[in-house]
């Protein structure tokens, strides 16, 4: 499964559907990986960010550049275990679980003010001013029971968007 050229076999098959914990089907698997073989244009097994840009859905996105701390040199069975965030079938607490490990940029468990003020820089650009995100920030914090000096881990991030209907879905197109 390293080398990109070879076939996978009915056990690579099985074992990466258990790696990503059943979220997708064996044909939803099979798919995967040609794609991730044509994205994999080195033919090293791994998928490096500029191979990543290639992709012009994902190097428009504004949050591409945190993504890619996630996704730079991945195998392809770690590249399987990535997208289950997108899946229909991945439950809130796992898709919230994703959405928090974006905010994490330094890993250390925590979510800041500034961690979330950062994603929606990100995400507003030039469309809202720093006065107006770090005001519907701290509104939303507060909203929830956080003041902005609250560091956020993922229990409050459950709290927070427990009960949203989060849509995170990507269909994966069979062959």
């Amino acid at each position: 499964m390293g080398n990109t050229s070879s076939m996978l076999t009915q056990y690579d098959i099985e074992e990466v559907q258990e790696h990503c914990n059943h979220a997708f089907s064996q044909q939803e698997i099979v798919s995967l990986y040609h794609r991730f073989c044509q994205l994999d244009r080195s033919g090293s097994g791994f998928i490096s960010a500029d191979e990543f840009l290639s992709v012009p859905e994902f190097a428009v996105n504004p949050l591409a550049e945190r993504l890619l701390r996630m996704l730079d040199g991945l195998n392809f069975k770690e590249f399987v275990a990535f997208l289950p965030a997108f899946s229909s079938r991945t439950s809130l607490q796992q898709k919230i679980e994703f959405i928090f490990k974006v905010y994490d940029l330094d890993c250390n468990g925590k979510v800041t003010f500034d961690d979330v003020l950062n994603v929606l820089r990100d995400l507003t650009g030039s469309f809202m001013s720093e006065q107006q995100r770090q005001e519907v920030l701290t509104r939303v914090l507060e909203e929830a029971g956080y003041t902005p000096d609250s560091s956020l881990t993922l229990p409050d991030f459950m709290k927070i968007l427990g009960n949203s209907d989060l849509k995170m879905e990507v269909e994966v197109p069979i062959d």
